[in-house]
């Protein structure tokens, strides 16, 4: 285990959220226990996310800065998963304080004591995908975000690769997370996947139902996707970390990078790979969009995965049918947490 006090501690924001509490749970299976648990956890329907964790401390998100620069322990990684994630949250204020101004003093934390940093953005920030799904840094002031969520999230992006050409941490990653799924989001009420929502609907009413399409080149139900199981995020963050701490991580590598699996799947594929969890025969029914996202709805994502590749991540991505027969069978069917 790597618990003793001249280990490196890791620091991992989010920690009682969806992704942050796998990853925390995906860096015990590996033997780290030297974790720095940052969030909000006042929320106690967050607690089961990280009860059963091995960590070294908890901090809260705002006292985490000032608790960092008194203390004298070695952090030797930092992964910046937090977030306001909400896509129905207008008031863009909430996303500027954690966000972008958060982020930014991540940032600034770990150029200052030279820690690697990982952090999430979004595929939120290609809004339309008029400019198209490539994650090059030159297309970053082109993109156009539908909902104040994707905006924050380009907003720190285009901050970041501009702080690279001054100052920045020794290496980073800002990783755009595609339409994620899995253990751990039974917290997200509205916000949580559309497998989780799906799973309740077959339980609860027979049936899943999916939005109309408002647009007349998709049918109903053939909005596409990238849906990403968090297994292969965990796997992707953790290859990262050991890239970066073995030295394989050159300054030519820093930048953003897409975490999709590179193939758009369909909301009706979706349902019926859920169904199929479960043993059981799709019954989909097609209902109207709610007006407050209509206009904000993304139709189609795809991640261009080359540049993660050129870098040298190698594995294979869970197919939608495995990775949600994995989250229906061994997770939502147990009422377990990763």
């Amino acid at each position: 285990m790597h618990t003793s006090e001249s280990a490196g501690h890791i620091v991992i924001t989010g920690a009682a959220g969806f992704i942050g509490s796998c990853l925390t749970g995906f860096l015990n299976h590996h033997g780290f226990e030297n974790l720095i648990l940052v969030d909000d956890f006042s929320r106690a329907d967050k607690f089961p996310n990280f009860e059963t964790k091995k960590f070294a401390v908890t901090i809260e998100r705002e006292d985490f800065f000032e608790w960092a620069l008194k203390q004298k322990k070695d952090i030797e990684f930092f992964f910046h998963i937090g977030a306001r994630t909400d896509t129905t949250e207008f008031d863009y204020s909430v996303h500027q304080h954690l966000n972008v101004e958060y982020s930014e003093k991540v940032w600034q934390f770990c150029t200052l004591r030279s820690i690697p940093l990982v952090y999430a953005s979004s595929a939120a920030t290609y809004g339309n995908g008029e400019a198209g799904y490539e994650d090059s840094h030159q297309i970053l002031q082109a993109l156009r975000p539908l909902n104040a969520y994707g905006i924050s999230k380009n907003e720190f992006d285009k901050w970041a690769v501009m702080q690279e050409l001054k100052d920045s941490p020794p290496s980073w990653a800002g990783l755009k997370f595609f339409n994620v799924y899995g253990p751990n989001e039974y917290h997200k009420g509205r916000m949580a996947s559309v497998i989780f929502h799906s799973y309740r609907q077959i339980l609860d009413q027979g049936m899943v139902r999916l939005f109309k399409s408002q647009r007349p080149d998709y049918k109903d139900g053939w909005q596409l996707r990238d849906f990403v199981y968090v297994k292969d995020l965990l796997k992707v963050s953790y290859w990262l970390m050991n890239t970066i701490k073995n030295g394989l991580w050159p300054k030519t590598k820093n930048g953003i990078y897409n975490l999709g699996t590179g193939q758009a799947r369909s909301f009706e594929d979706l349902a019926k790979a859920v169904y199929k969890g479960l043993d059981l025969s799709p019954q989909i029914e097609y209902i109207d969009m709610p007006a407050d996202i209509r206009d904000k709805y993304q139709y189609f994502t795809e991640a261009k995965m080359n540049k993660l590749r050129l870098a040298g991540y190698a594995d294979s991505f869970y197919s939608l049918e495995e990775g949600v027969g994995d989250y229906v069978r061994n997770y939502l069917a147990m009422g377990k947490y990763y």
